[in-house]
């Protein structure tokens, strides 16, 4: 099912034995536009502590009580590799945290959750009885705070037009499908979706998306209404609207 980012926010996230705390934001991979983690806010339990829960530790969630159960203790969160709340997420850094974890990497195969399609799969398989092998990957992962994009100005290929919003994102495979845009300093109260794979390119710095859309096409695209799910028809008017490959097909 499509769920809105924002709507996850707060969520009670509790372990085997108690509460650790709440869902505060997500960390997405810009390349794959796959949400890798869900930073914990563990309030009075581990201040000052920046968590990362992965979605390959997390149980089934209970929407209608707004909580997230752990397949892990608190003992084990707790021992888990401190990270400098104020540096980024690097590779060297998943790498021991995934070791520490024992699970297998989700980089260095060909699908967004490495040789799994959904993250949950992981969980139940260790890392030595899989074929995986060291970590060789170079570089730092692209990963992205969901609250920080938040804000970004939308370019169209002609002029600009609202700003990032929210995100919206399949549960099982924790795939970004869509950007929420709102466009009320140009349609007042108008909010469209965008899909990534219709983005050209994003200038961190700036603070700009810019996407393969015109203005007037962006205009009259299928409204998007926040009360309401986002389900297979809508997503069909909308790419049917735009002609462009549905990514189900």
């Amino acid at each position: 099912m499509l769920r809105n980012v924002k709507e996850i926010h707060n969520y009670v996230l509790e372990a085997k034995d108690g509460e650790i705390g709440r869902c505060k934001h997500f960390l997405f991979d810009d390349e794959l536009w796959t949400i890798r983690y869900m930073v914990a806010d563990t309030g009075k339990w581990l201040p000052g502590r920046k968590v990362l829960i992965s979605p390959i530790s997390l149980g089934e969630p209970d929407w209608n009580s707004r909580l997230f159960p752990l397949k892990l203790t608190k003992e084990l969160i707790e021992n888990s590799p401190a990270l400098d709340s104020e540096a980024p997420v690097s590779r060297q850094y998943e790498s021991k945290w995934f070791d520490y974890y024992a699970y297998p990497y989700y980089w260095g195969d060909t699908g967004i959750w490495g040789m799994e399609p959904y993250p949950g799969l992981l969980f139940s398989q260790k890392k030595e009885d899989t074929e995986m092998e060291p970590d060789t990957a170079e570089g730092d992962p692209s990963l992205r705070s969901a609250t920080e994009v938040r804000g970004y100005k939308i370019q169209a290929t002609d002029d600009e037009i609202g700003h990032v919003e929210d995100f919206i994102f399949d549960d099982e495979t924790w795939t970004i499908r869509y950007m929420v845009v709102d466009t009320r300093n140009w349609l007042p109260g108008r909010k469209v979706l965008v899909t990534p794979a219709w983005i050209n390119s994003i200038d961190w710095k700036e603070n700009k998306v810019s996407v393969d859309l015109t203005v007037e096409a962006i205009k009259n695209s299928p409204e998007y209404d926040p009360s309401a799910p986002v389900n297979r028809e809508y997503e069909v008017r909308l790419y049917d609207f735009y002609g462009r490959p549905k990514y189900w097909e």
